[in-house]
């Protein structure tokens, strides 16, 4: 947020609209200044509402078989298959696991390569590592990778479909995770384009909270381009 705990405290503390209506959410008085850790509560409260429960895929594994095409079909079996192995770390139903992964991911321009989970706990093991995440409504959410370095789906699954460790820095010293298997090219670019299309699948934002209109701060409130996506697929 390009911000300091300091500066985010004062920021929310001497808006009086905020004062109030933490000071109602953590049931304390208002002359009380809010704390980082409530902001932390208060995120995570927030974060926990986003569900996605009913997409194409979830209809298809309900019981219904005419909710994925033939091309998302072939993209599933795919994404469950021995080659890709794309399921053995995005477990369904909510394709995420608690595990944090090493797949080697390409360094940022001009900046230090990122260790990850290595810079909170100093392990060899853990170096390039990252939390697994979900795939639900991965659509929506480009770029990709923990820095962004992808643009499309398609870029992602090139990037595992190309030799393993490919992208990482010669001497990033990377334990890769050993589901990060394939050769170069073993999903042919019919297999690419069919697992593509199944990720797309797993769109659903029907119970998105709405945008507000306006926000206690005052700021403009920006329509994202994921609005604007799903306005206009």
């Amino acid at each position: 947020m390009a911000n300091t705990p300091e500066g985010l405290v004062w920021s929310l503390t001497t808006n009086g609209t905020y004062r109030r209506l933490f000071a109602v959410a953590f049931g304390r008085d208002e002359a009380e200044p809010i704390t980082v850790q409530e902001v932390t509560a208060a995120l995570a409260a927030f974060e926990s509402a986003l569900v996605s429960i009913n997409s194409r895929y979830d209809r298809y594994a309900h019981g219904d078989p005419a909710a994925l095409t033939e091309q998302e079909l072939r993209g599933y079996n795919v994404f469950r298959g021995f080659v890709a192995r794309c399921s053995q770390c995005h477990v369904p139903p909510l394709f995420a696991s608690s595990d944090v992964a090493v797949v080697g991911a390409p360094p940022v321009a001009g900046k230090p390569y990122d260790l990850g989970a290595a810079e909170i706990r100093d392990d060899r093991t853990l170096r390039g590592a990252f939390k697994v995440p979900t795939l639900r409504n991965i659509a929506r959410t480009a770029p990709y990778f923990q820095a962004g370095q992808f643009s499309t789906l398609e870029d992602v699954v090139d990037f595992y479909n190309a030799k393993r460790g490919h992208a990482a820095p010669h001497d990033a010293d990377l334990e890769i995770h050993w589901h990060v298997h394939m050769d170069h090219g073993e999903l042919t670019r019919d297999n690419v384009v069919d697992l593509v299309a199944f990720l797309k699948a797993l769109s659903d934002e029907s119970l998105r909270p709405a945008t507000p209109r306006v926000v206690p701060s005052g700021l403009p409130v920006v329509e994202s381009a994921i609005n604007l996506t799903a306005r206009n697929p």
